[in-house]
């Protein structure tokens, strides 16, 4: 067996066999297959396409490239989320210390941002002191005395998937469904979840554009954990417009707390308490969505979610006098609050542009390693569908430099469509695959 062969053999759109994937995917994690064989791969992938058995073999490949978490003698089931990625999506802030207050304990290993979505790692890390660089031995014990832990993935979890990545991404083949499936689902089975609640963006702030595309991806990550004996179930949600008011990392924060004290964006608050419910169900804790919903719904709105949060940033190191008093969270220097230019109903807040702006803004990076400003950021005050008159205000820019915040101005402004007839709001979410 070798890797040209194989290569060929995905090349001519022929279906590859376990142990040819388990040979290619050994090969990229053990540096045996060069840089080059492995991108020839991924773009024959990206062109010909991978049947569900061959997608979930990948899968597993990957996964067993590295070390599997079992945490199967602390808690009976591990239930985790996974979201594709957005603007302003700060839903595991709330939804994994709601769950926890509901009996289900929640073992989240999550991501940094890159390009225009935020990841949870920065924002968390808004707040003094909080550490997202857990220990195995912390990690298990956080999990078992308190059932809620939220670290950074090691690089020991398919580390395979790390390299394959990082290829994929310089070299033209991000959009292989096949590719993307494997390497969310991968590092869910490496982390040793045993059902998942994936929430997959669609529109124009998500990777995925259009509803086909979203439900292609998710039957294909549903199949993937079907095959490897996961329970999984997609959220098909909307992301045209940022989720929530707020992007920025502490303005995040802040916006999650809003919403663990009850009166936080009404989409967001729904959006968080819809995800919750499912993970409840998928975790066996409520029998059907609508229980679930009740169980969501008390936790959040009797405190029990918020003293959740407030332990888990407390026994992460975490300052809590700067969630106990948000205000005390880092703050830009220049803060400017931008009018409507006109009367209208709002028809269009492109989150793509909007998350774009945050980056320029300093919320985000362009490339790994990049420093984030935690303070700047973007609140969008409206959302599609909303009636305006001229001089209310539209969004509020909180930016380290009275240049970029100029230039931010600019660019959301022209983010904002308008129409003089009514429209439609947007809805959060536009189907469920499972």
């Amino acid at each position: 067996m070798n890797a040209v062969d194989i290569i060929i053999k995905k090349r001519d759109a022929l279906e590859l066999t376990k142990e040819e994937i388990d040979f290619f995917i050994q090969g990229i994690a053990t540096n045996q297959i060069p840089d080059y064989q492995a991108a020839a791969w991924a773009m024959a992938v990206l062109l010909n396409g991978m049947t569900d058995q061959e997608t979930t073999d990948l899968t597993l490949a990957m996964a067993h490239s590295g070390q599997i978490m079992d945490l199967s003698h602390i808690i009976p089931i591990e239930v985790d989320k996974h979201s594709t990625g957005g603007v302003g999506d700060k839903t595991t802030l709330v939804v994994e210390p709601t769950v926890a207050a509901c009996g289900l304990p929640v073992a989240k290993m999550s991501g940094r941002g890159l390009g225009f979505s935020g990841g949870t790692l920065d924002k968390m890390e808004s707040i003094p002191g909080f550490r997202t660089a857990i220990g195995q031995d912390e990690f298990v014990h956080l999990l078992k005395t308190t059932g809620l832990v939220l670290a950074g993935q090691t690089a020991d979890l398919a580390p395979a998937d790390g390299k394959l990545y990082a290829l994929r991404d310089v070299t033209g083949t991000v959009p292989s469904i096949p590719l993307i499936a494997s390497s969310v689902m991968s590092k869910k089975i490496a982390g040793g979840a045993h059902a998942i609640v994936l929430d997959v963006k669609i529109g124009l702030g998500a990777f995925m554009k259009t509803i086909d595309d979203a439900r292609q991806l998710s039957r294909l990550m549903v199949a993937i954990g079907t095959l490897s004996g996961r329970k999984v179930v997609a959220l098909l949600s909307d992301m045209n417009q940022p989720l929530g008011n707020a992007v920025g990392n502490a303005l995040e924060v802040k916006e999650a707390i809003d919403t663990l004290h009850g009166h936080g964006p009404q989409d967001f608050t729904e959006h968080c308490l819809t995800v919750a419910s499912h993970m409840l169900v998928v975790g066996q804790k409520a029998k059907d969505l609508t229980e679930g919903r009740k169980m969501a719904e008390d936790a959040l709105y009797k405190g029990r979610s918020w003293e959740k949060f407030r332990t888990l940033v407390a026994n992460q190191g975490g300052d809590v006098s700067f969630i106990d008093n948000p205000e005390k969270l880092a703050k830009a220097p220049f803060i400017e609050d931008i009018p409507a230019p006109r009367d209208g109903y709002i028809t269009e807040i492109n989150a793509q542009t909007v998350g774009e702006t945050s980056v320029e803004l300093g919320a985000g990076r362009v490339k790994k390693g990049d420093p984030i400003d935690p303070a700047v950021g973007i609140i969008i005050h409206h959302k599609v569908g909303d009636r305006i008159k001229k001089g209310d205000v539209l969004f509020t820019i909180h930016a380290n430099d009275r240049d970029k915040l100029e230039d931010a101005k600019v660019r959301l402004l022209e983010a904002h469509k308008w129409s003089d007839k009514a429209c439609e709001p947007l809805p959060l979410f536009y189907g469920v695959v499972q």
